[in-house]
């Protein structure tokens, strides 16, 4: 199966998901602000400042993966009357695992009642119950903490700014951004308009243990500990560290018949470093 993807927000994991298709004879059209994409064989367009009539034309699927702000989804505020006139094969649009709110440590599904606690999390939260009203095939994929090529902690490791922030009880979940682009293709392989699905791999872990897995990958000193209450760190990286839980992603398993590449951070990391030696 082919098809033409229409991108918006065509970012790091939407270019994940491109490098997958493309080989498969799939045409991408990806959106940003400067109409610049660096991905070959992606045809971008700078929106908003285009009319995107045409490429809603040639669509066949969509993913969405700009985020919402306080005025909005910006798509659906650019362009909901035009998308709604339309038919699709498939429409995903990228979220969070911030919809779930703080669970302190605790286990949440795709079940799990959504009570956002950030500013990030509410606004996805009314973004997708926006998405929802407007009748289209939607898989939503709320995504935990993405990590992948050149997303990864060995810079800062290297660099000796990394720090080992110990908060009591505090797991996050995270996911390699191949395993993103392979849950989106299994899905638009294998479509189930109006699922939700938890993208993550199989172990939440505390955020000072993958700090020190990957010193201890470098061969370097694992950094200090630095107790949360007196920790300096602005307020955006202060708020990450206001949920805690542990998701779920039997979903993607049992359903899109999924086994990830990275099952959790160390085969992720493992990876990520090889790769940069070559």
């Amino acid at each position: 199966m082919t098809g033409v993807l229409l991108s918006f927000g065509h970012g790091y994991s939407a270019q994940a998901l491109a490098a997958e298709l493309l080989p498969l004879g799939w045409q991408i059209i990806g959106t940003n602000r400067s109409g610049e994409v660096p991905q070959e064989g992606v045809e971008t367009v700078a929106w908003p400042g285009t009319n995107m009539a045409p490429y809603l034309d040639r669509a066949t699927h969509l993913l969405i993966s700009a985020g919402p702000d306080d005025a909005g989804d910006p798509v659906l505020n650019g362009l909901r009357e035009e998308i709604k006139g339309r038919s699709f094969d498939w429409v995903g649009y990228l979220s969070t695992t911030g919809v779930y709110g703080d669970h302190q440590g605790g286990w949440v599904d795709e079940n799990t009642p959504l009570t956002p606690s950030t500013r990030r999390g509410k606004l996805r939260v009314v973004a997708e119950a926006n998405w929802q009203a407007m009748g289209l095939p939607l898989h939503i994929f709320r995504l935990a903490g993405i990590y992948g090529p050149g997303r990864g902690p060995f810079a800062k490791v290297r660099a000796g700014t990394a720090r080992r922030i110990i908060k009591e009880n505090q797991v996050f979940s995270r996911i390699h951004v191949e395993d993103i682009a392979q849950v989106l293709a299994a899905s638009i392989a294998r479509p189930n308009p109006g699922t939700v699905y938890n993208l993550c791999d199989n172990e939440a872990a505390p955020p000072e243990d993958v700090i020190g897995f990957a010193a201890e990958l470098l061969g370097v000193p694992v950094p200090a500990a630095v107790d949360f209450d007196k920790a300096d760190m602005s307020a955006m990286a202060r708020s990450f560290y206001a949920e805690s839980k542990r998701v779920s992603n039997d979903r993607i398993k049992t359903e899109l018949c999924v086994v990830l590449k990275y099952a959790d951070y160390r085969s992720g990391l493992r990876s990520l470093l090889a790769a940069e030696d070559g």
